[in-house]
């Protein structure tokens, strides 16, 4: 690795000083062992810091004062992104301990929905690079470009091609935005060594006409590659991981749909992977609507559930809820599916429409008459659960919502496009219309709100609730391979730890705050079912929890030596 002894970061206090090959400036540059005014009397002689950083020997706990109030001076979202960005760069313990300190203000900053202005203007705002970016004309030397990376041991990889930005679109080489956001709640949520993460691009062009004029874009400056050249590099990417780092997880995020299937089901059985827009999304829902059979007091197979939306997140929540269902009721998968009516820009999909069926969709066509808008296929359905993965914003006026109320005293009304402006209708809105009756979560945060007296807290489908719990264990095992069932037991516990207190307050999810906690619940399932299943590399602990528990970052500085020769 060059920088450290050892042959990874242990980023925990260790019994043992870490030993530290470089000296001088080149320490205060990387960020991975940075502590800035935190370096002490006897680490600044050992390592030649002395008269690089100012006298005073402080701890991270006064850093992080001073972290924060230079936050609270910026008062534009974006602004805020890029300070924190900055953070990041230089001191990854200290950006990581104020992370996971101030998740709930945070987590919005670095992830949706800022991250998803930070993408637009992600050539605008570049300061320095962060993870890799492979290109088409990559081709043929990916294997090699991969040993440029110092690091010998990486857990997650999460890895985009830009051409499908949550709602925005095809952001091309500046959706790398992504991956580095994901892989921060991987480690600030889920406890994942920072140094094990590695956020990777593949740039096959973009269509979209206003990057390609931009002159500060800093992608390829062509349009998106056939399929067949398409899959060609991704298979060679995948291999190249295999060999490289050959216990990595891949994380796909935000692929388009003609993509996001056939790579996931080309390597789900054969590479440690999994698709989080599909798996994850589909988990949250699911954990989210368990949460409003509880307060409902009823069952996932007495719902008739309607997807306004019917792409690679739709279908994926419709498979783990069938899942559910399946497990609840006993009953078979195309009796449950018969439970589901998906809606996409043609209408109500169905078998004879206007145009060839995608793959996807064609498990949940329905044998009926093309329906072409939202309103008629409601009246006619008459759901007690609206989805909505359609990326439209105000979709979901007031003459819809007050419709679902005819059909359910407490509808569903899940408003799941990101980021907020894309949402389908606020919170404020879904409770306003149904005087408070509707069971309301959404994909990016609303505040709470207040009426007639009583406090309604809006859950947020927030993937962050799975993945890294799901990434976390999958990795620790050292799993084959992430199956569907594995998603299914993180649904149910993540649904499982909501208290009744939130119930009450008409929530579906547990407060975010204890997202470490319900990061470790998750990975301990997913390691028991590996462990359980045969899918594990590594030889059963006789203490799952505790196993889980002490490999979990947190986020503290080591002791440091220089290294002898």
């Amino acid at each position: 690795m060059g920088m450290v002894k050892k042959r990874r970061y242990q980023m925990e206090t260790p019994d043992e000083p870490l030993e530290v090959i470089i000296r001088g400036s080149d320490v205060l540059n990387e960020p991975l062992l940075n502590k800035g005014t935190a370096f002490t009397e006897e680490e600044r002689k050992e390592l030649g810091l002395q008269g690089l950083v100012p006298p005073k020997v402080v701890d991270i706990e006064e850093q992080v004062i001073r972290v924060l109030e230079n936050y609270q001076r910026k008062t534009d979202p974006l602004e805020k992104f890029i300070f924190l960005t900055s953070l990041h760069d230089r001191n990854e313990t200290l950006y990581y301990k104020v992370l996971t300190e101030n998740l709930m203000e945070m987590t919005p900053i670095v992830y949706t929905p800022v991250v998803g202005a930070a993408c637009q203007q992600f050539g605008h705002i570049y300061r320095k690079n962060r993870g890799m970016y492979i290109s088409a004309k990559d081709k043929g030397q990916i294997r090699n470009i991969f040993d440029n990376w110092n690091q010998d041991e990486i857990d997650i990889i999460v890895i985009s091609d830009g051409s499908r930005i949550l709602g925005l679109g095809d952001l091309g080489a500046n959706g790398m935005g992504i991956p580095i956001g994901k892989l921060a709640l991987y480690v600030a949520g889920g406890g994942v060594y920072p140094c094990k993460t590695l956020p990777i691009l593949l740039d096959t062009g973009t269509n979209n006409e206003e990057l390609l004029a931009d002159p500060l874009y800093l992608g390829l400056n062509q349009h998106r590659i056939d399929d067949d050249e398409y899959y060609e590099i991704v298979d060679e990417f995948v291999n190249a991981v295999q060999d490289r780092w050959p216990k990595a997880l891949i994380q796909w995020e935000d692929f388009t749909n003609d993509h996001a299937f056939p790579i996931l089901n080309k390597y789900r059985e054969k590479v440690l992977c999994f698709n989080d827009d599909i798996q994850g999304t589909g988990a949250v829902a699911l954990s989210g609507l368990l949460g409003g059979m509880r307060m409902k007091q009823e069952k996932l197979s007495e719902q008739r559930i309607i997807f306004y939306g019917a792409g690679s997140a739709a279908v994926g929540i419709a498979d783990m809820i069938v899942a559910g269902i399946v497990e609840e009721s006993g009953m078979s998968e195309a009796d449950a599916r018969k439970l589901f009516w998906f809606i996409d820009s043609q209408g109500l999909v169905v078998k004879n429409g206007p145009r060839p069926l995608q793959d996807h969709k064609v498990a949940y066509a329905r044998d009926e008459p093309l329906i072409d808008n939202l309103l008629d296929v409601i009246k006619a359905v008459k759901p007690t659960i609206l989805v909505g993965v359609s990326g439209q914003g105000q979709t979901f006026t007031q003459e819809i919502v007050k419709e679902m109320m005819n059909y359910s005293k407490q509808p569903i009304i899940f408003a799941l496009s990101n980021p907020t402006s894309k949402s389908e209708c606020t919170a404020q809105e879904a409770y306003k219309w149904t005087k408070g009756k509707a069971i309301f979560a959404s994909g990016s945060p609303f505040d709470p709100v207040r009426m007639k007296g009583k406090i309604f807290v809006p859950g947020q489908g927030n993937n962050m609730f799975i993945f890294p719990g799901v990434g976390l264990g999958a990795s620790l095992c050292q799993a084959t391979k992430v199956t569907d069932a594995m998603f299914y037991r993180a649904a149910k516990t993540l649904a499982e730890m909501v208290t009744e207190e939130e119930l009450s307050l008409r929530t579906v999810y547990p407060d975010l705050r204890k997202i470490r906690k319900i990061s470790q619940t998750i990975a301990v399932a997913i390691c028991e079912m590996a462990f359980d299943e045969g899918l594990a590399r590594i030889e059963r602990p006789e203490d799952i929890k505790a196993f889980v528990k002490e490999n979990m970052f947190q986020p503290v500085y080591p002791r440091y030596v220089a290294a002898s020769e």
